[in-house]
């Protein structure tokens, strides 16, 4: 990993497996904590990296290394690796799948919809649950397998599976009712019918941080209203989705509605393009970055296919000085540190009204240093495992500098660990023209802005070209109306660090995406409407 990543000098980062010792690397610090500014980032290099080995199973219930098409297990002409983030170890060897895969899984999503769809709702209803009891049943290994391959704690990896459960049963209980409408017609001799019926075949492209739940998601949706799916994983986190389909298999998904097609980093755009672009996939669902998204939209054009995009959020959390401090600082803790900041909802810009500033800059430092744990997810005791691979790490490093660079204070962390780990890291006096309040981090870092009046905070969490989601803590309910209403985001959480759930929209604004996944508006994401004029229609007697 040789070279320099700003005024980090990345040689002196000691990665799983290096050779060089704790003292080399101690002195080669010392000299440097004398010549650059670099050594405030990596003061801590010199953790120990985790003292006992780690490994995942391989020949464990519901850990799966083939393509799932059609009802049956697929290899193809190679595989790829899946690391362990927290230790850099493989932990399985999976199919990877190219465009040949990728088409035979989208031919047989097309004959398995014609009869899927025909299907009633009260069988795909039951079907759903049936799945979403197996993953309740079977929570610990599907949680494990996702601590192994996303890092994420056990005890929130059994979280995310519950809340992927949850999207689950929610759609099925969403598939009884979905409902058309009859019209009062101008006309005494005819009726006008408006009917909801499926788009089709569904390809279903998702991140590695919530390698389970932003499946089910998307794909309780399309199944309840009748469509079929494709999914593409992410390269880091494919076994989740191949336990997921095993599962299906169990609940008595018939072949070819529930397909899965893992590929690596470098199959991934032709893999892509298949799913974007043949002409018998009627809509495509994406979770992941903007520029990605992008590029999606872009292929998808040319057949013009329906689209639903999640993409990346800079979310603004603003701590009013009527809030109640407490109550916002551990808002602060749910929101940003979950995943170790990697969540697409994460607070990223952290704004606090001038006079309780230094109070709450107090208290988050108090509660980071009481409550933050970094380890192994397997760990009972860890709460915040490594970042999904070193780049991340690199891009939190960077962003960290540029901070310090002009004018940040350090209060807490800045060091770059071992590995993809990087220490929670809270930044006092940040300014905002600083790269963290400029891009998405999407890691542990913390850095606090602070402001005087209630619009110069909103046009600093306006002041992006996307907008998920936005928090703010206040006690007073006439500012609640008017900052929830001017705040240029999906979602808003007042009072509140974690807001999603199933029966509420998810979705964002500006350059965040379209469409809206989860609630009773995330079916027609997944349905056309149908216009029956009926006439000729003797209604008198």
């Amino acid at each position: 990993m040789g070279g320099s990543l700003g005024n980090v000098c990345l040689n002196c980062i000691p990665l799983q497996g290096s050779t060089t010792s704790l003292t080399t690397t101690q002195t080669t610090m010392t000299t440097m904590m004398k010549t650059t500014r670099c050594a405030r980032l990596l003061a801590a290099v010199g953790t120990t990296p985790l003292k006992r080995a780690f490994s995942l199973d391989s020949s464990a219930p519901l850990v799966r290394s083939r393509g799932y098409v059609h009802g049956r297990w697929v290899g193809a002409p190679q595989d790829f690796p899946v690391l362990d983030p927290a230790t850099g170890t493989e932990i399985a060897r999976v199919a990877d799948c190219g465009p040949e895969e990728a088409k035979r899984a989208v031919n047989a999503a097309y004959e398995a919809f014609r009869l899927w769809k025909d299907v009633t709702a009260k069988e795909r209803s039951t079907l759903l649950r049936k799945w979403a009891n197996l993953m309740t049943e079977h929570k610990d290994h599907l949680a494990t397998i996702i601590t192994f391959e996303s890092g994420k704690p056990m005890k929130e990896a059994l979280s995310e599976i519950a809340y992927s459960a949850s999207f689950l049963e929610w759609f099925s209980e969403e598939a009884r009712r979905v409902y058309g409408d009859v019209v009062p017609s101008p006309f005494k001799d005819r009726k006008i019918l408006l009917l909801k019926q499926p788009v089709g075949v569904v390809s279903i492209i998702t991140p590695w941080n919530f390698p389970s739940a932003m499946i089910t998601r998307k794909v309780g949706a399309a199944l309840a209203t009748g469509c079929t799916v494709v999914v593409k994983p992410a390269e880091d986190t494919p076994l989740s989705a191949l336990a997921l389909a095993e599962l299906s298999s169990q609940a008595g998904l018939p072949a070819g509605v529930f397909n899965v097609v893992p590929c690596s980093r470098e199959q991934t755009p032709s893999v892509g393009r298949v799913l974007c672009t043949d002409p018998l996939v009627a809509k495509i669902s994406f979770t992941g970055s903007t520029a990605t998204g992008k590029v999606l939209l872009k292929m998808a054009a040319d057949t013009v296919k329906r689209a639903s995009m999640e993409l990346g959020g800079h979310a603004p959390f603003i701590v009013f000085d009527s809030a109640d401090v407490d109550k916002a600082v551990q808002g602060v803790m749910a929101s940003k540190f979950r995943n170790s900041g990697q969540t697409c909802v994460c607070s990223n810009r952290f704004l606090v009204q001038s006079s309780i500033y230094d109070r709450f800059m107090a208290k988050l430092g108090a509660a980071m240093d009481r409550e933050l744990k970094i380890g192994h997810g397997s760990e009972p005791d860890t709460t915040q495992g490594p970042l999904i691979n070193n780049r991340a790490a690199d891009k939190v490093v960077h962003q960290m500098e540029d901070a310090l660079s002009r004018g940040a204070r350090l209060l807490r962390g800045g060091q770059r660990l071992h590995g993809s780990f990087v220490a929670p890291t809270l930044l006092a006096d940040v300014s905002a023209d600083m790269l963290c309040m400029q891009e998405e981090t999407f890691g542990p870092l913390v850095p606090v802005v602070r402001f005087d009046t209630e619009q110069e905070a909103l046009a600093i969490a306006n002041a992006s070209r996307v907008g998920l989601a936005g928090y703010f803590y206040s006690s007073d309910v006439s500012q609640i109306w008017r900052v929830a209403e001017a705040l240029e985001v999906g979602l808003v959480g007042v009072n509140e660090g974690l807001l999603s759930t199933p029966e509420a929209s998810f979705g964002g604004v500006k350059e965040s995406g379209l469409g809206r996944e989860g609630s009773k508006y995330g079916v027609d994401e997944y349905l056309d409407v149908k216009y029956v004029c009926l006439g000729g229609l003797s209604l008198t007697g």
